[in-house]
C-alpha cells in the first residue's frame, strides 16, 4: 500500500473513448492511485452536454490500464437494479483483475432521480439505499441469492463465478447524513464525502471565499465526528474504515492552484481522511481549470503524500 495519503482523480464521461483513453492512461502515468467517473444518465449543468455509460467506459478504461484502481463516483438506486448491477460489477472487477472500486450512495434529486419517473421521498430514497447495499453486499459474497424485501427482489439470482477481489469488490459508501452513514459502518471498506453542502444564507451578509472556505471545512470536521459516533454505535472502530475525500466540494476548486491543493490535502489528512479526490480540470464551466496544475499535483505526489501526517 502507499504510504500517506492516496489520491484519485475523477474524469467525467463526456468525451469519445479516443480521447478518454488518453486521459485515463494519462491518470495511471502520472501515478494517481484510483481515478472514477460519475455513474449518472446525465449531470446537473451538463445535462445537454456528451454524457456516455459508465459500465462500458470503465470496462474500456480496465483494458488498457495494469495498476490504477478504477471506481464509480457513485452509483445509486436512482436508476440501477441491485441484481442486473451486481453482473456489471462482477465483470468489472474481472477486467480489471481486482482493481475495481464500488462507490455507491443514496442518490441525489436531480435529472437521474426523475428520469425513471417521480423521485422518493428522502426517507424512501434512505430506506431504498440500505436496501440496495445490502443486496449487493450478499449477491457479491455468494453463489445465488433469494431476496423479497421492501424495493428489490432476487429469485435464484446467480452469481458465478464471483469477483475476483475477495470476500467482494470493497464499497466506497457516499453518505453525508447519519442514515447513510450507519450503512457506511456496515458495508463499507470506505466511507466518501463531498463535504457539506453550502447553501446560500438570504438575509445575511454575502461571505467572502475565505469565510465560506473556512465554514466547509469546519463543517466537514462535524461530519468526520458524526461519522466516527456512528460507527462507533454500529459496533464498528472507526479506524477501520477508509475516508475519501472528493476535496472540490470546497467553495474553492482544488486545482485553482497547487497552493489550494497543498491546503487542502493537509487539512483532509489532519482530519484523518486515507484518500484524497479531485476532478480532472475541464475547459470551461463546472471544474473548469488548467491541466498544468493537475500536472505539477502529479509531479509532487510524494510531497503530498506526507502533508498532515
Amino acid at each position: 500500500m502507499t504510504a500517506g495519503t492516496r489520491f484519485g482523480v475523477v474524469l467525467l464521461p463526456q468525451e469519445r473513448w479516443p480521447q478518454a483513453r488518453r486521459r485515463w492512461l494519462r491518470a495511471e502515468e502520472y501515478g494517481f492511485d484510483h481515478a472514477w467517473t460519475y455513474d449518472h444518465l446525465s449531470w446537473r449543468s451538463l445535462v445537454d452536454e456528451p454524457w456516455f455509460a459508465t459500465v462500458p467506459l470503465l470496462a474500456a478504461a480496465a483494458a488498457v490500464t495494469e495498476r490504477i484502481r478504477l471506481g464509480t463516483w457513485v452509483a445509486s438506486p436512482n436508476f440501477r437494479h441491485p441484481v442486473p448491477f451486481a453482473k456489471d460489477v462482477m465483470g468489472l472487477d474481472d477486467v480489471s483483475e481486482g482493481r475495481l472500486l464500488l462507490g455507491v450512495g443514496a442518490g441525489g434529486t436531480g435529472f437521474d432521480a426523475r428520469v425513471l419517473g417521480a423521485p422518493p421521498t428522502p426517507a424512501v430514497r434512505t430506506r431504498r439505499f440500505a436496501e440496495f447495499t445490502a443486496l449487493l453486499d450478499l449477491m457479491l459474497t455468494q453463489p445465488m441469492t433469494d431476496h423479497v424485501g421492501e424495493f428489490y427482489e432476487a429469485h435464484g439470482a446467480r452469481m458465478l463465478p464471483g469477483c475476483v477481489q475477495q470476500p467482494r469488490v470493497p464499497f466506497v459508501v457516499a453518505a453525508n447524513g447519519p442514515r447513510a452513514m450507519a450503512v457506511a459502518a456496515k458495508h463499507g471498506q470506505g466511507w466518501a464525502t463531498f463535504g457539506p453542502s453550502m447553501p446560500d444564507d438570504e438575509g445575511q451578509p454575502r461571505r467572502t471565499v475565505a469565510q465560506a472556505q473556512e465554514r466547509w471545512w469546519r463543517g466537514l470536521a462535524e461530519m468526520v465526528e458524526q461519522l466516527e459516533e456512528v460507527a462507533r454505535e454500529a459496533g464498528r472502530d472507526p479506524a477501520t474504515l477508509e475516508r475519501y475525500l472528493n476535496i472540490d466540494g470546497a467553495p474553492v476548486f482544488s486545482l485553482e492552484s497547487f497552493a489550494v491543493l497543498e491546503e487542502g490535502v493537509e487539512r483532509a489528512a489532519a482530519l484523518g481522511f486515507t484518500d484524497v479526490v479531485v476532478h480532472w480540470p475541464r475547459a470551461e464551466g463546472v471544474y473548469a481549470g488548467s491541466e498544468a496544475v493537475l500536472e505539477e499535483a502529479a509531479s509532487r505526489l510524494p510531497q503530498l503524500r506526507t502533508l498532515g501526517r
